[in-house]
């Protein structure tokens, strides 16, 4: 059975679910965990405090840098003052399934 992932394509690119931990100690991605309800999400932590939207800023600059996209590519599409948030992230929908699998491991 293929575990579940934290992504879903569109047709303009991909929706990505994180659980972002603002104020982390580091800026880092890790791996996808599995919520009591069996939603997958992206596990992420930031430097950043979550206030005026700096861990949100930060979160897309690290999305970005994984995802190898330019940060105009990446929008916040839900939970702006949430632990769970969705971002878009436009492009090839394969090709940035194939990019975040490659880099990012599973715990």
């Amino acid at each position: 059975m293929i575990p579940a992932q934290p992504w879903s394509a569109t047709s303009t690119g991909v929706v990505v679910t994180v659980r972002l931990t603002p104020r982390g100690g580091r800026d880092a991605l890790d791996g996808i965990a599995t919520l009591s309800d069996g939603q997958a999400v992206l596990k992420a932590r930031v430097r950043a405090a979550p206030t005026e939207g700096e861990a949100n800023a930060a979160l897309v600059a690290l999305l970005a840098k994984v995802a190898d996209v330019p940060k105009s590519s990446i929008g916040l599409i839900a939970g702006p003052a949430a632990r769970i948030k969705r971002l878009a992230i436009a492009g090839d929908p394969e090709v940035l399934i194939a990019v975040l699998s490659r880099n990012i491991a599973s715990p």
